[in-house]
């Protein structure tokens, strides 16, 4: 049960930011753990502020948003953790002053901390090949999970759309599946032919051995009935990622990382790629061109002459 990180605050505090949280959710659309992460990110600032000896948004000053940033990078908060921290305060911020609040962005001169982008973890092509082929074939289970990894690599889906699939979103004759994405936006992706054969092996020999008297219409079911759940989903990965003979770690996330950078060493074109994807920004589908820039380096040190001439030198004592 989540517990109500206003419950300590002042209510000149609680009642805009449940306003603030209100307006997220009607008019952006956000998911319940991305509110649930502003609501705690806000209420620590509203605490820290009540410290200060404030009582309400009102009173609160630009120095005081500062000390509160500050006091996050000497705590040791990632900086992406501070970095989210300091979104939300800001978009906070300007719905005060759009709700005649407070008549000035009291974070208009609040830095942000520099953030390093890590380049996602992939699979090879052949792990991928290995990781798609290791459920039975035999077993509804394994209809099942065959279905759920081929479509997770064909369509480069997030694991919670892939769970939030419904029969009625499927389009096999046509080859695509109708998304509900982040901030319920809806897209297309389209379906590989390896992924449409294993989604009709399914739901031929695989989903009616799931189907309860109060089944619904989701597409993968558990063995209770019910729409699987994002962790059942990442259980399943990780065990056959393990009956495939894959070391490094997996998690759903990464066929999603393999879709996008293979399509792109494929030569697919990085905004069809967005699309696909999802990205709202161009700027998150441009990680996957650092990936494969980092892929060609390595290729280089290891093939060129030049490069392993120098990889060797650093590596072995020069002859006498």
């Amino acid at each position: 049960m989540q517990t109500d990180p206003f419950q300590t605050l002042s209510a000149g505090f609680v009642e805009p930011l449940e306003s603030f949280l209100a307006w997220l959710e009607l008019e952006r659309g956000l998911s319940a753990n991305t509110l649930q992460a502003y609501a705690r990110d806000l209420a620590q600032c509203a605490a820290f502020l009540e410290q200060r000896g404030m009582s309400d948004w009102l009173g609160v000053q630009a120095a005081d948003v500062s000390a509160w940033a500050a006091g996050l990078s000497r705590a040791d908060f990632a900086r992406s953790s501070q970095a989210r921290k300091l979104s939300a305060l800001r978009m906070f911020a300007k719905h005060l002053v759009r709700e005649n609040l407070r008549p000035d962005d009291i974070t208009e001169l609040l830095g942000s901390p520099k953030l390093t982008r890590q380049l996602p973890d992939m699979l090879t092509p052949q792990e991928v090949e290995r990781l798609l082929n290791a459920p039975s074939r035999s077993t509804a289970y394994g209809l099942r999970d065959r279905a759920i990894l081929e479509l997770f690599y064909s369509s480069g889906l997030r694991v919670s759309e892939l769970c939030g699939i419904l029969l009625q979103s499927i389009h096999l004759d046509e080859g695509y599946v109708r998304i509900f994405g982040k901030g319920s936006k809806e897209r297309i992706a389209p379906i590989g032919s390896a992924a449409i054969r294993a989604l009709r092996d399914y739901l031929a020999g695989g989903r009616p051995r799931f189907v309860k008297e109060k089944t619904g219409s989701a597409l993968f079911l558990s063995q209770q009935g019910r729409a699987i759940s994002r962790k059942m989903v990442w259980v399943m990965i990780k065990e056959q990622a393990r009956r495939a003979g894959i070391t490094k770690p997996i998690k759903p996330h990464l066929l999603r990382h393999s879709f996008a950078t293979h399509l792109l060493e494929g030569g697919a074109d990085l905004r069809a790629i967005q699309e696909m994807l999802g990205h709202a920004d161009i700027s998150t589908t441009q990680i996957y061109t650092s990936v494969q820039s980092a892929r060609l380096a390595d290729e280089h040190a290891l093939y060129h002459p030049r490069g392993k001439q120098s990889s060797l030198g650093r590596q072995s004592r020069p002859p006498r």
